[in-house]
């Protein structure tokens, strides 16, 4: 404010000095517009230096000036050199980020907001073929063009990652991971888990193979104690009691064995192939009953039906995913809870519901559930007589399915398993006529 007032001072006695020399000549005006013009060349003097300094080297010392033209002059050439010290930093920061990613051992790809590629470190090119003299700049599924990667990078829907064959190298398998950043731009990384797979897919065939190799002496031991248990009257109390806690343990692993052998098949076989447009409302009743019959009078089973759309699916894998939530709630609540299994209308599409008011669920153990054989409550597993995989085969049922598993508990307010299939998987009842409707 101070130089304001000097330079209009300044103004001030120049234009009182030019008139008055003026008048010495009998032209005050002429002499007011000549102290004026001085001033106005002085001006674009500075205006002159200011320009020449910007556009030939403006990282040189500013020019020489005294007044509001001075500080103008610092002020300028201090705000460059701090946007040169934020730009030098900028710069580091992104240098030591570039060289991080490229020691990385996955691959990193930065997209722009349409999808397009802006950026990737050396494990790209080595895993997904990509080459920077000709691939920056294309859209990502020019270069990932299968159709599973396609649909899954337009869902945007990047919660769970996504297993891939690398476009160069078949035998090579990669985990892809898509993060939103920025202004609608993506971040894609994948890992190569090769050897994660294959240790993987020895694990399946372990268990598939060691769990048809003891179905048959199971069924052998099951139909001999069978045929013992006629004569139980005849033997001791001790025997009759021991036999009959060997029927009850080679039933429980007959249902484990044949819980393992579902859950292989629904790893392996892709399926679709019996997907069909289900009647919901007698896939219900049907799992109530037998659900009913399992509470034998503790529990009361209900259904509340409130969607018409039926479900394109598998009848046989649907019907397990529904019984498996059903009979846990009945196994894992008090006489004279109510169980209710619903299907009804979501925003994403539709969904199936089992819920009861029983003891709930404490939020720590919800992430786990899916996971073979976890227990809320070990000490149960004996007395409710579940193999443990129930709720992991629903989780495998849903993702073949391209559906998803929501849960809802909390101790003392019941549990709420939901599952939620997209409108994809929908269509009206009034269109469709199949046998499963008359089931």
């Amino acid at each position: 404010m101070r130089l304001w007032s000097h330079e209009l001072w300044r103004l001030g006695l120049l234009a009182v000095a030019g008139s008055l020399v003026g008048w010495l000549f009998s032209a005050p005006g002429l002499g007011l517009a000549l102290g004026l013009a001085l001033r106005l060349a002085y001006h674009l003097k500075q205006l002159h230096a200011l320009r020449r300094w910007l556009t030939r080297n403006p990282h040189s010392e500013p020019p020489a000036a005294t007044g509001l033209w001075g500080e103008l002059f610092d002020r300028l050439y201090r705000y460059q050199k701090g946007q040169r010290q934020t730009q030098q930093r900028l710069q580091t920061t992104l240098k030591r980020i570039q060289e991080s990613s490229e020691a990385m051992r996955d691959s990193v790809v930065m997209l722009d907001q349409h999808g397009d590629l802006e950026w990737w470190n050396s494990a790209a090119e080595r895993m997904l073929g990509l080459e920077a003299a000709h691939d920056r700049g294309q859209h990502i599924t020019n270069l990932i063009r299968d159709p599973r990667f396609v649909t899954y990078f337009n869902a945007r829907d990047y919660r769970e990652p996504l297993t891939l064959s690398s476009p160069v190298n078949e035998r090579m398998v990669l985990q892809f991971q898509i993060t939103l950043y920025g202004d609608d731009e993506r971040l894609v990384m994948a890992r190569d888990i090769t050897r994660l797979h294959r240790l993987e897919e020895m694990r399946r065939d372990f268990v598939a193979n060691v769990s048809h190799e003891l179905r048959t002496p199971l069924t052998v031991l099951a139909g001999y104690l069978e045929t013992y248990a006629t004569y139980a009257e005849q033997l001791p109390p001790r025997l009759a009691q021991g036999l009959t806690r060997m029927q009850e343990q080679t039933s429980r692993m007959q249902n484990l064995v044949n819980d393992l052998l579902l859950l292989s098949r629904l790893e392996i076989d892709r399926g679709g192939e019996d997907h069909l447009p289900l009647a919901m409302d007698a896939l219900l009743e049907e799992v109530r009953r037998d659900a009913q019959a399992l509470a034998a009078g503790r529990q009361q089973v209900h259904i509340e039906l409130e969607e018409t759309r039926r479900l394109m699916g598998s009848d046989a894998e649907i019907h397990s995913a529904l019984s498996n939530l059903a009979f846990n709630a009945v196994r894992y609540t008090p006489e004279g809870s109510q169980v209710v299994l619903r299907w009804k209308a979501h925003p994403k599409g539709a969904c199936l519901e089992v819920q009861d008011d029983g003891e709930g669920i404490d939020p720590v153990h919800i992430p786990r559930l899916t996971e073979r054989f976890y227990r809320v409550d070990k000490g149960r597993s004996s007395e409710t007589g579940g193999t443990g995989l129930g709720l992991a085969i629903v989780k495998h049922v849903l993702l073949r399915h391209d559906a998803y598993l929501e849960i809802e508990s909390r101790p003392g307010q019941g549990a709420l398993f939901r599952c939620v299939f997209p409108a994809e998987r929908l269509v009206a009842a009034e269109t469709t006529a199949d046998p499963i409707a008359n089931r």
